[in-house]
């Protein structure tokens, strides 16, 4: 359904280990109407609800809610520290059409 390169993975368990209030969450990928291009990207340390799909990933527990999984399967959730930008990117083999921000996209 959804996979996490190991650059994100480091990084959320960095996130865990930095925060000890996320003790017990689980990162939650998910998708919602808005962006400049219909759907946006989003991230949060939640709890799992019902209908959720829960994926591991050395250690690292995400869930994704019943809505957003057929937007998301396939997709690769990465993590980069390029010059000038940081932060988690989405390969997704359903997008039609991406916004130039990389965070909204068409299905």
């Amino acid at each position: 359904m959804l996979q996490l390169t190991e650059s994100a993975v480091k990084k959320v368990q960095g996130l865990y280990d930095q925060d000890k209030a996320l003790e017990g969450k689980l990162l939650r990928v998910f998708v919602e109407t808005g962006g400049c291009s219909g759907y946006q990207y989003g991230f949060a340390f939640d709890e799992k609800k019902e209908g959720d799909a829960e994926l591991a990933f050395e250690g690292i527990k995400v869930v994704v809610d019943p809505k957003s999984a057929p937007l998301l399967n396939g997709s690769v959730v990465d993590y980069k520290e390029d010059f000038g930008a940081e932060g988690f990117s989405i390969s997704n083999p359903n997008a039609k059409k991406s916004c130039g921000c990389g965070h909204s996209f068409e299905a």
